[in-house]
C-alpha cells in the first residue's frame, strides 16, 4: 500500500485549528476533544488499510466522525427514553416515573444540608427512617415500618433478624425468581434462613404448612408470584388462613407482596391485587413490598407490620448496607404523602394515572398526539391509529391486558425492524414495540413531556440513511 495515502492524513494539531473543530475546545474539556480526534484518525488508518489504494482521505468525512465520536463520549449512559412499549411498570425502562412533587423534593435536598439524621425538635442525631414510618404506618394501618433500598433487601433483612438458623415455611409454587435471575431460595439461604418447601407448584393447602411445623419453624412465608400466574387446577393457602394457623401454633406470618398496591384499583377494571392494608388486616404480621413498581415511587423496599417484629430489623447490622439515601427517601416521603388523597394520588402519580386511563381517553389522545406531531413530520414518516393492549408489568397482575390506543409509525424505504432500530438510535431514544409485522407506539406510556423529543426522533429517524438503520 501506498505510504502517500497516509501522508496525506493532517496531524492532530492541525485538525484542532480546523473552524469545524476549533469552536469544540471552548464548549468541552480539551483532553475529550483529542480523544474525539485521535480515535477518528484511528478509524480512519484503519479504513484506508482496508481499503487499500482506493481509499482517499476525506475531511469532510473526518470531521463527521470527531463530531460523532466526541458526542458519544459526552453524553451520559444513563439518559432518559421515551416508553412506547405500553409497559407501565418497565423494570428496564427505569419502573415508574416520579411525580413531580417527588422531582421538587429531590431538587430540594440535592444542593444544600438536610436534617436526614438530625432531630430538629431536640437537636440530636435523628433515624433517616423517621421520614417515611409515620406515613407508612397511616397509608397501611401497620404499627411499625422501615423502608430500605429495595424490595429484596427487605425480605432478606426481615429474615436475617426473625429466621437465622432456623426454619422458614414457604409453598412451592412461590419460589420465584425474578428479574436478574434472582430467585427466592437464593434470598433466603444468604439471610441465614433454612428454606422448607410444602406443597406442590399448583396446589398449596393450610394442612401443608401445618405439617411442616416443628421447634425450629420460625416463619410462614407467602410470596407473590410476581409475573407469572399458575392457572387450571390450582390451590393455595391465604394470607387468612396462613394467619389462622400461625396464631394457633404461635409462628408469625410474613407476606413478601412484591410491587405492593396502597389503592384500590378494582373500581378502573384492576382487580386481583389486594392492597398492603388489606393483606395486614387479613392477618400478616409483616409485610415487604417495593416503593417503585405499582406505588409509582423510587426504587425501595418498605416492610409495613407489627412493631415486636420490626424493631430487631431497626437494630439488625445489615440495616445500614440496606439503608436508603437522601435523595431516594425524599421522594419516597412526598410520594406516600400524595396518598393521602387518593383523587390527588390517581391524577399526580403517573404509573397510577397511567394504569387508570379509559380506553375511550386514550383514543382521543392519539388523535391529538398524532395531530400534534404532523404539523413538523417529514414526508417519509406517516402515522395510522390502531387498537391494542398494554400491559402493567413490574411483576403486577401478570394476566391483566389493557385495552389502548396505539400509533403505527412507517418511514418510506423502511421495514419495521430498521424504523425499531434507527429510533432505538436517536438522540432521545424511542422504544417501542413490533407486533404483526408493523411498529408501534402506544399511547398509553407516552408522557406529554416526551411530545416535543418524540417529534426531533421521527425527524432524525426519517433523514438518517438507510445503512444505519440495520
Amino acid at each position: 500500500m501506498s505510504r502517500e495515502i497516509f501522508k496525506n492524513i493532517p496531524k492532530v494539531d492541525r485538525i484542532l485549528e480546523w473552524p469545524e473543530i476549533a469552536p469544540l475546545l471552548a464548549k468541552q474539556s480539551r483532553p475529550e476533544v483529542l480523544k474525539a480526534v485521535r480515535h477518528a484518525l484511528d478509524a480512519l488508518r484503519d479504513r484506508l488499510r482496508q481499503g487499500g489504494s482506493n481509499q482517499a482521505f476525506d475531511r469532510e468525512s473526518l470531521i463527521a466522525s470527531v463530531l460523532a465520536e466526541l458526542s458519544q463520549r459526552v453524553a451520559p449512559s444513563l439518559r432518559a427514553v421515551i416508553n412506547g412499549t405500553g409497559v407501565v411498570v418497565h423494570t428496564n425502562l427505569g419502573r415508574s416515573p416520579l411525580a413531580d412533587a417527588a422531582e421538587t423534593a429531590i431538587m430540594n435536598v440535592t444542593t444544600r444540608y438536610s436534617n436526614l439524621e438530625y432531630n430538629l425538635e431536640n437537636g440530636q442525631r435523628g433515624r433517616r427512617n423517621s421520614h417515611v414510618e409515620a406515613l407508612v404506618c397511616e397509608l397501611t394501618g401497620a404499627e411499625a415500618a422501615l423502608a430500605v433500598n429495595n424490595n429484596a433487601a427487605a425480605v432478606m433483612l426481615a429474615l436475617s433478624s426473625l429466621a437465622a438458623n432456623r426454619q422458614v415455611v414457604v409453598s412451592r409454587g412461590e419460589l420465584v425468581e425474578i428479574g436478574g435471575s434472582f430467585r427466592i431460595p437464593d434470598v433466603m439461604r444468604q439471610s441465614g434462613a433454612t428454606l422448607v418447601e410444602v406443597g406442590t407448584t399448583n396446589r398449596t393447602h393450610a394442612r401443608d404448612y401445618q405439617t411442616a411445623v416443628c421447634d425450629a419453624t420460625a416463619l410462614f412465608l407467602k410470596v407473590h408470584t410476581s409475573n407469572f400466574a399458575v392457572v387450571g387446577f390450582t390451590a393455595e393457602t391465604s394470607i387468612r388462613e396462613l394467619a389462622a394457623l400461625g396464631q394457633a401454633s404461635g409462628i408469625p406470618v410474613m407476606l413478601d407482596a412484591g410491587s405492593g398496591c396502597l389503592l384500590d384499583l378494582s373500581p378502573y377494571g384492576i382487580c386481583g391485587e389486594a392492597t398492603i392494608r388489606q393483606h395486614l388486616q387479613d392477618g400478616a404480621d409483616v409485610v415487604t413490598f417495593s416503593g417503585d413498581k405499582l406505588l409509582g415511587g423510587p426504587q425501595a423496599g418498605i416492610i409495613a407490620g407489627k412493631r415486636a417484629l420490626l424493631e430487631p430489623m431497626k437494630q439488625h447490622p445489615l440495616l445500614r448496607a440496606f439503608r436508603m439515601d437522601k435523595l431516594s427517601l425524599a421522594a419516597l416521603e412526598a410520594t406516600l404523602r400524595l396518598y393521602r388523597d387518593q383523587r390527588q394520588a390517581l391524577k399526580e402519580i403517573p404509573t397510577l394515572r397511567m394504569l387508570t386511563t379509559p380506553a375511550g381517553e386514550l383514543s382521543q389522545r392519539a388523535d391529538k398526539i398524532i395531530r400534534r406531531l404532523r404539523r413538523s413530520l417529514h414526508p417519509a414518516v406517516t402515522l395510522l391509529k390502531q387498537r391494542g393492549e398494554s400491559s402493567a408489568g413490574g411483576g403486577s397482575f401478570p394476566l391483566l391486558q389493557l385495552e389502548t390506543t396505539l400509533i403505527e409509525v412507517r418511514i418510506d424505504a423502511l421495514t419495521p425492524q430498521q424504523i425499531e432500530s434507527a429510533l432505538r438510535r436517536t438522540t432521545t431514544a424511542v422504544i417501542g414495540r413490533i407486533q404483526r409485522e408493523r411498529f408501534l407506539l402506544d399511547v398509553r406510556t407516552l408522557l406529554d413531556q416526551d411530545l416535543p423529543q418524540l417529534a426531533e426522533a421521527l425527524a432524525e429517524a426519517a433523514a438518517a440513511p438507510a445503512t444505519e438503520q440495520t
